[in-house]
């Protein structure tokens, strides 16, 4: 008897097999849509309360701006900012080869970043490796992990700036003398908001790493004699990319310049 079903478990385990690829594929289609659709929401911000402290919606700096405390200046081509991303294809980069990474679009000047286990793009064209500064914006859509693993070149070493990992708040560096975000002096937690738009900007010197959110510098380190490395999963990431961890998010403005 027990001979006799075998054929139909296998036929069942089959069909079974079959249905979860379709709900997978199904699932996959409906997280890119939302993606898109919230994105293209965002410039609406939710009604209700805003977390304590937390700062009003991101809004591009005027020209008379002038910086706060620890804010760099307002980026403009006078500046020697150049464009990372044209806004209409991923011209220098690469979809990175993740295993089991979302599905990654451009669409209305911003790079969409899928649902996934983790996605990401992975830069092509050569990048300076000491004293410059990188600019970009982020916006984490759906999930609750890193919406921005930026991973940058030290000279010769690799890096990584962490934004909203661990659970959605925690930001630092990865690593350093092996310690992770988690684990050093960089380590701090921000209460980031879903479909919000945050600039972030990172300096990359000899002797130091430094780091904005916003206008708020969360990163300021000396990395003298300081062992500089990332983590094992950010690997593919390298020389400069940016990756999401579990978490759907957005990107746009990407920006370099030399010092």
């Amino acid at each position: 008897m027990g001979f006799a079903l075998r054929p139909c478990y296998k036929a069942a385990m089959t069909w079974q097999l079959r249905l979860t690829s379709v709900a997978v594929r199904a699932r996959r289609l409906f997280s890119a849509a939302a993606l898109m659709t919230a994105v293209l929401w965002a410039g609406e911000p939710a009604p209700g309360p805003k977390p304590v402290g937390q700062k009003p919606e991101l809004q591009p700096p005027a020209a008379s701006d002038k910086p706060k405390t620890n804010a760099p200046a307002p980026l403009s081509p006078s500046n020697g900012w150049e464009p990372l991303f044209d806004g209409k294809t991923l011209t220098g980069w690469k979809v990175t080869d993740f295993a089991g990474k979302g599905e990654v679009q451009v669409k209305d000047g911003t790079i969409f970043l899928g649902m996934g286990y983790m996605t990401g793009i992975t830069r092509t064209s050569p990048v300076p490796r000491m004293n410059y500064e990188l600019s970009l914006e982020a916006m984490r859509v759906e999930g609750s992990d890193f919406f921005c693993g930026l991973t940058f070149p030290v000279g010769d070493s690799p890096c990584s700036l962490i934004v909203g990992g661990w659970g959605g708040s925690l930001v630092g560096l990865s690593s350093l003398d092996d310690l992770d975000a988690s684990s050093n002096e960089t380590t701090r937690f921000i209460n980031f908001e879903n479909r919000r738009w945050y600039r972030i900007r990172l300096r990359v010197q000899p002797d130091r790493i430094q780091a904005w959110i916003d206008e708020d510098k969360v990163v300021d380190v000396d990395t003298t004699g300081r062992k500089i490395s990332i983590r094992w999963e950010m690997e593919e990431s390298k020389p400069l990319g940016i990756a999401t961890w579990s978490t759907a998010a957005a990107l746009r403005n990407l920006r370099i310049r030399k010092l």
